[in-house]
């Protein structure tokens, strides 16, 4: 891992996922949140804030980027949670079936090399009345705006740690297993191939 990948990107994302109207996101979602959590790509921990403490039993948190935990343990403690953090990546989830009550994964979808592997791994373990609280960004629906999505994925990937602009999030989701109960879609402010956006609930299909 070079000096770029371990210390700069780490910091650039966490200040991006840190903008006005990505936290609005996570304010209208993270409240959801009950019972026994799963926390998919946790990162820095920017969601833990929004969790509604009173409704979480435990927390527990994946993420491959171990170098980012050390700032999400310190997030944990300020907003009063104890979680458990785990250096993994999502496709191989370390957790018997049905362990969840939720699972949520916000802004991580773009980043994880096989998606569909990952929510399969989701969807195994959520129990049955479990729900998946999901906020991604992703293609937009306007073509000619995700033909040029698709030429800036191969340079926008290693500056950004994986990430794909042009993932089709609502078909992700079908295809991994889930059915959306709630989704909203929109643009952020910004560039609009950055900053289309679908967040809502998804249980198993």
């Amino acid at each position: 891992m070079n000096l770029y990948d371990r210390y700069l990107m780490p910091l650039l994302i966490d200040a991006c996922c840190g903008l006005p109207a990505i936290a609005e996101q996570r304010a209208q979602l993270l409240p959801l949140a009950q019972g026994k959590v799963l926390e998919i790509g946790i990162g820095t921990g920017r969601n833990l804030s929004f969790y509604d403490r009173s409704r979480v039993r435990s927390l527990h948190g994946l993420d491959p980027a171990a170098q980012m935990h050390r700032k999400a343990r310190r997030r944990a403690r300020m907003a009063g949670l104890d979680v458990e953090l785990l250096p993994l990546s999502a496709e191989r989830i370390p957790a018997p079936d049905a362990s969840f009550d939720t699972v949520v994964c916000t802004f991580t979808l773009c980043t994880i090399p096989d998606p569909l592997a990952a929510l399969a791994q989701m969807r195994r373990v959520l129990k049955p009345t479990g729900q998946l609280l999901v906020c991604e960004h992703g293609r937009a629906p306007e073509p000619r705006l995700a033909r040029w999505q698709d030429r800036l994925t191969p340079w926008w990937k290693p500056l950004a740690g994986g990430c794909h602009l042009n993932r089709d999030v609502a078909a992700m989701l079908h295809d991994g297993g889930f059915r959306a109960t709630e989704l909203v879609t929109e643009y952020l402010p910004g560039p609009k191939a950055l900053t289309y956006v679908t967040r809502g609930v998804a249980v198993a299909a």
